[in-house]
């Protein structure tokens, strides 16, 4: 069982939500079109996501233009990294407990 203060977070669960926080950590304010690449999804897809994680502060949104282009940036916020890293534990605490039940024991 993780530990209370490593939890996972449950909308980090979905695999397409942790991708976009685990890219958007590594980056800073990138285009959409960068995210949305990285992550290999449509826009449609990350735009819905993104509308989730910025519901719940994980992420910031601005939006602007390039000469004519609009153009949307997105950011993760301290509290989505701060999320993304307890999240990450939580799951290196399970996997770490799943290793060892897979480990054979050794007789003393």
């Amino acid at each position: 069982m993780p530990e209370p203060e490593c939890s996972l977070t449950p909308l980090l669960t979905d695999p397409t939500r942790l991708s976009i926080v685990a890219l958007l950590a590594n980056s800073k304010w990138p285009e959409f079109s960068f995210v949305r690449d990285g992550v290999g999804i449509s826009d449609s897809a990350l735009s819905k996501q993104v509308s989730l994680l910025e519901k719940s502060q994980y992420v910031e949104v601005k939006k602007g233009y390039v000469g004519k282009r609009p153009r949307t940036w997105i950011n993760i916020t301290r509290a989505g990294l701060q999320t993304l890293n307890h999240h990450i534990r939580a799951l290196q605490h399970i996997a770490d407990q799943a290793s060892k039940r897979l480990t054979p024991h050794q007789p003393p």
